[in-house]
C-alpha cells in the first residue's frame, strides 16, 4: 500500500521527547527517518523509565519505524558525514539549544548552501530568537512559561503537572505541521526552496490558552486553577458515583442541560429561566453542580453512564491505562497493537493517529539498537564502500 509520507528522508538530530516525537509521528506514515545517536550511549531516552530486557519500553515506542545510526557530530569527520545525508534527505529535525548546531558548522546556512530544499525543523525551549534563546529549557518549563501550569490543579494548592510530558508533544506536532507545510509550499507551489521552522515549546503550550489573551487585555480577567470544573461553562464536571468511581460530564449545550436536567429527575431545572443559556447556568454552576452529584451519588457508575448515554448526554469514565487495555472501543480502533519485539516476543503499543482511509500509517519496527542501520544507511544513502566505513569505525566517528 502507498505510504502518505513515502520518499521523504528525514534526518533526525537530537534527543529525548520533542524532536524525536516529531521523528516518530513522520515514520509512522512511510517517512525513511535516519535517527542520529552519539556513540558512546545513544539518546538518553533509552535509559528512562521502565527498563525491559535492557532497554527503556518508552524507547521502543518512541523510536518505532525510525533507524538508528551513530555518528559524532563533534567532530569535523562525523559533521562530514551529516553534510552528505543532508544532500539526500527533505527533512532535518533538531532539537538542540540553539546555536548548537551552528558551533558544529551544521547551521542551516551551511546546509542549505549544500542542500537549498532542505527543511530545517528547530525546536527548543525559547526559540532561536529573543532574550531568552540561550537558556536551557525543558517541556516542564515551557508548560509553566506558556500558562499552562498557573490553571492547572485545584485552587487552594500550588500548580501542578499534567502527567505526560505534554509541552514537548506539543511541539512536536507543531514541528511536523511546520515541517508538511513547508514541503508543500517547497513541491506544490514549486518554489525548491526550504526553510526553517522554529518551534518553541513555550509558545507550542501558549497556542493553547484559549480566550486568555483577550479576556485579560479588555476585561483585566486572569483564568485561575479551578480543579475539575470548567471555569464560564456550565455544567462541565467530574462527579462521583455511589460506589466511589467518578463520572465526567458535559451538559453545557442548551438542549443537552434539557436533556441532562431530565434525565437526572429534575425536569423543572430544564425549563428555569435563570438557565436557558450559559451565561445564566455558569452563574449557577455551584448549585448545578450540586445537583448532578445529588443524583450520581445514589447510583453506580454503570447505571449513570447508562442513563446519560440513553439521554445522549456527553459522559464517560476517567480511565486509568489498565482500563484503556481492556476497553472495546479503544481495540475496534486499533489503538491498542501487539508488534514483534524480537523472534520470541511482542508487546502491546498505542496505534496510530489519525485514521486515514488511503494510506493509512503502521508500525514496521519498534525502536532499534544503538546504531542498528549505521552500515546499511551509510552504503544505501550515502554510497560508502566498505573501507570508507571502516576507517570512519576505526577513528571512533560512527
Amino acid at each position: 500500500m502507498e505510504k502518505t509520507l513515502e520518499n521523504v528522508k528525514v534526518l533526525e538530530l537530537g534527543s529525548l521527547i520533542a524532536g524525536p516525537f516529531a521523528g516518530r509521528l513522520l515514520a509512522e506514515f512511510g517517512a525513511d527517518v535516519i535517527k542520529v545517536e552519539p556513540p558512546e550511549k545513544g539518546d538518553p531516552l533509552r535509559d528512562w523509565r521502565h527498563i525491559y530486557k535492557g532497554s527503556s519500553l518508552w524507547w521502543r515506542l518512541q523510536s518505532r519505524n525510525k533507524k538508528s545510526i551513530t555518528v559524532n557530530l563533534k567532530s569535523e569527520e562525523g559533521q562530514a558525514v551529516i553534510k552528505d545525508l543532508v544532500k539526500e534527505c527533505d527533512i532535518l529535525v533538531e532539537n538542540f539549544k540553539p546555536g548548537t548546531l551552528e558551533k558544529w558548522n551544521l547551521g542551516y546556512d551551511e546546509l542549505s548552501a549544500i542542500n537549498p530544499g532542505l527543511v530545517m525543523v528547530r525546536v527548543s525551549g525559547y526559540g532561536q530568537t529573543g532574550p531568552y534563546r540561550d537558556k536551557p529549557g525543558f517541556g516542564s518549563v515551557g508548560e509553566s512559561m506558556g500558562g499552562l501550569r498557573h490553571i492547572t490543579g485545584y485552587p487552594d494548592r500550588p500548580p501542578t503537572r499534567v502527567g505526560v510530558s505534554l509541552g514537548d508533544s506539543l511541539a512536536a506536532m507543531y514541528a511536523v505541521n511546520g515541517a508538511l507545510m513547508a514541503i508543500y509550499h517547497r513541491d506544490i507551489n514549486g518554489t525548491g526552496k526550504g526553510q526553517v521552522i522554529d518551534v518553541a515549546l513555550y509558545e507550542a503550550v501558549f497556542s493553547l490558552m484559549e480566550g486568555m489573551v483577550p479576556e485579560y487585555d479588555k476585561l483585566g480577567a486572569v483564568r485561575e486553577r479551578t480543579g475539575s470544573s470548567l471555569p464560564g461553562i456550565a455544567p462541565s464536571n467530574t462527579y462521583q458515583c455511589r460506589d466511589g468511581k467518578y463520572i465526567v460530564v458535559g451538559g453545557n449545550g442548551d438542549a443537552i442541560f434539557k436533556r441532562l436536567m431530565a434525565a437526572i429527575g429534575r425536569p423543572e431545572l430544564a425549563d428555569d429561566e435563570r438557565f436557558q443559556s450559559n451565561s445564566g447556568r455558569a452563574e449557577h454552576a455551584d448549585y448545578l453542580d450540586n445537583t448532578i452529584e445529588e443524583w450520581t451519588r445514589t447510583v453506580n457508575f454503570e447505571t449513570a453512564l447508562e442513563v446519560l448515554d440513553e439521554a445522549r448526554v456527553p459522559a464517560g469514565p476517567i480511565y486509568s491505562i489498565e482500563d484503556i487495555m481492556n476497553d472495546p472501543h479503544f481495540l475496534s480502533r486499533e489503538m491498542i497493537q501487539n508488534v514483534k519485539m524480537n523472534d520470541e516476543e511482542s508487546v502491546k503499543i498505542p496505534g496510530i493517529v489519525p485514521k486515514m482511509s488511503e494510506t493509512p500509517g503502521e508500525i514496521n519496527w519498534l525502536g532499534p539498537e544503538l546504531g542498528q542501520h549505521t552500515d546499511e544507511v551509510m552504503k544505501h544513502w550515502l554510497a560508502y564502500d566498505n573501507d570508507k566505513i571502516q576507517k570512519l569505525k576505526d577513528q571512533g566517528i560512527i
